[in-house]
């Protein structure tokens, strides 16, 4: 998934306009339609003002690495407790934590 992709994702899951979302991260309302246009690619710049807001912390390392660390708080949006989409990835998931545990 393109890093334009998952920051669409974060807002997604976090229920926020693009006019929010933009507020809370000091991110241009334009530069963010063009990240989620598929226009551009965001620099380190605006994925650090992602990062570096509390709401956002949690999907730091998922955001870098593709990868989630629940046990230290690092999760995907589809994990997001005031997501508003629930993908199948995540019932997938929660199946397959209930089997092995």
């Amino acid at each position: 998934m393109k890093m334009s992709q998952k920051i669409k994702a974060i807002r997604k899951a976090e229920g926020l306009t693009q006019i929010t979302f933009c507020k809370i991260t000091g991110i241009a309302l334009s530069s963010l339609k063009n990240y989620e246009g598929g226009h551009a690619e965001p620099g380190l710049q605006p994925i650090l003002q992602i990062t570096n807001t509390s709401l956002f912390e949690k999907y730091t390392f998922w955001l870098m690495t593709d990868k989630v660390k629940p046990e230290a708080g690092q999760i995907e949006p589809a994990f997001s407790l005031s997501g508003s989409e629930v993908s199948e990835k995540k019932d997938q998931r929660k199946s397959f934590h209930t089997k092995v545990n």
